[in-house]
């Protein structure tokens, strides 16, 4: 069977974006083999300098190393994250800079970085309590994972959002979340 790693920085147990998230996942989960990675903060450590040392000098604790290896061998990959703070909650930030690993999910040459992974397709799941759309200038989430999915060789990235959350009747959170979950599941017929 095929393998789904679905990154899960919700963190809130009201949340909206895990609403969405969960028929996806089970409708995946048909198909998928799934690991589920939940971050709520305290996972990970942020990469700093004595980090970086450490990596510099071939220094990786074995089970970043081991999580590393089983993102860049997924099939799939998909992350829930709401927007914060103008992108995502900074420890889904933590965590890719720990899997980030040279020789695991990208290596490079003489001229450039390349891809290690071999995800073809990454689902981007998401809500928006302002009104900000994908691929507004506001919206700094979505680029960064394009851009951090270039690095580790990440095939197409959709994006599943529902917006203006905040500030909408309790009816209208409801209405956005069952769109958000069909187009979700319209995206996982062929994902």
């Amino acid at each position: 069977m095929k393998k789904l790693f679905y990154i899960d920085s919700t963190m809130r147990e009201e949340s909206r974006t895990r609403r969405i998230a969960e028929p996806l996942i089970s409708e995946l989960g048909k198909r998928y083999e799934i690991e589920h990675v939940i971050l709520d903060g305290a996972d990970f450590p942020a990469v700093g300098s004595r980090i970086l040392t450490d990596r510099n000098n071939g220094i990786v604790p074995e089970r970043y190393a081991d999580m590393a290896r089983r993102l860049a061998a997924a099939d799939r990959i998909v992350i829930a994250a709401p927007f914060w703070d103008m992108s995502f909650p900074a420890a889904l930030k933590v965590f890719f800079e720990n899997m980030s690993l040279f020789n695991i999910t990208f290596g490079s040459n003489d001229r450039e970085c390349y891809g290690l992974c071999r995800c073809e397709k990454v689902l981007y799941i998401t809500t928006r309590g302002m009104n900000i759309h994908t691929g507004d200038a506001l919206e700094q989430a979505t680029p960064y994972i394009w851009a951090i999915g270039h690095l580790w060789g990440l095939g197409e990235l959709s994006v599943v959002a529902a917006e203006n959350m905040d500030y909408v009747c309790g009816e209208e959170i409801e209405r956005k979340i069952e769109e958000a979950v069909r187009k979700g599941l319209e995206i996982c017929k062929d994902f």
